[in-house]
């Protein structure tokens, strides 16, 4: 019966033997009569004696044993059983298990969807850059989560009429002939969705992958900063061959 309760066999003969004896037993007798290994009586032994189960004690230079009565036992494991019911009632901690796929998402309806779906689970933060176009679809979103306390920051390619605190202008260069419409979307810094175009189709990836996110989000402020070093500097980096090179072979 005691295996019922997580005691081994080994341990459970010992406590066989011990309970239905009159007297205290040393050790060459339990293994005389329970069967357990010489080799191993000490140790489930010592494992019963911590557990409460068993008692031991010097006599005469002999160290002898004893069961913990019958009664006191039922009365110890049903407390313990209970106590371990209550725990496991009032255990609250949650693990957090992170979903560390890369989803593939295609066709622009589905792509916005998910997007729009994605944006409104926003607690804490929202990163989003794209073209003009794409921004003002989802602007609502945006300016009523910014109204509910999201920090949100928005680049957008082409000019944009807000109320948000947080937009970061970029017009592209007359020069720059193969521009790339793109859409970013990382919120809370938990999950991101990117679309791009090929083939003229929209495909997108969806991910909370925690590496992806961190690039994804460094990857916003460079186009950031490129932002802002070119709204400053436009006419002197459009002036100079070597930079204005390097600029043309940028996505936009």
């Amino acid at each position: 019966m005691l295996q019922k309760f997580g005691f081994s066999q080994y341990e459970s003969q010992v406590f066989e033997v011990l309970a239905s004896s009159e007297e205290p037993m040393d050790a060459t007798n339990i293994v005389k009569y329970s069967g357990v290994p010489k080799s191993k009586i000490y140790e489930v032994l010592s494992r019963m004696i911590e557990k409460g189960m068993v008692l031991d004690s010097v006599s005469e230079k002999k160290k002898l044993y004893t069961a913990l009565p019958l009664s006191i036992v039922i009365e110890k494991l049903t407390t313990e059983f209970q106590e371990n019911v209550e725990q496991l009632k009032n255990n609250t901690s949650k693990r957090k298990f992170y979903d560390e796929h890369v989803w593939s998402l295609k066709v622009d309806s589905s792509i916005r969807a998910q997007t729009k779906q994605l944006l409104q689970t926003a607690e804490e933060s929202i990163r989003v850059s794209g073209w003009q176009d794409d921004i003002q679809e989802i602007l609502p979103i945006l300016q009523e989560k910014e109204k509910q306390g999201v920090d949100v920051e928005v680049l957008v390619v082409g000019e944009l009429e807000s109320t948000l605190s947080h937009v970061h202008t970029l017009i592209p260069a007359q020069e720059h002939h193969s521009l790339e419409r793109f859409r970013l979307v990382v919120v809370d810094e938990t999950e991101v969705i990117f679309a791009g175009m090929e083939s003229q189709s929209w495909q997108a990836l969806k991910t909370k992958s925690r590496p992806f996110i961190k690039v994804f989000i460094e990857f916003f402020y460079h186009d950031v900063a490129l932002a802002k070093i070119t709204e400053k500097h436009s006419e002197l980096m459009m002036n100079d061959e070597e930079i204005k090179s390097v600029l043309m072979k940028l996505r936009y």
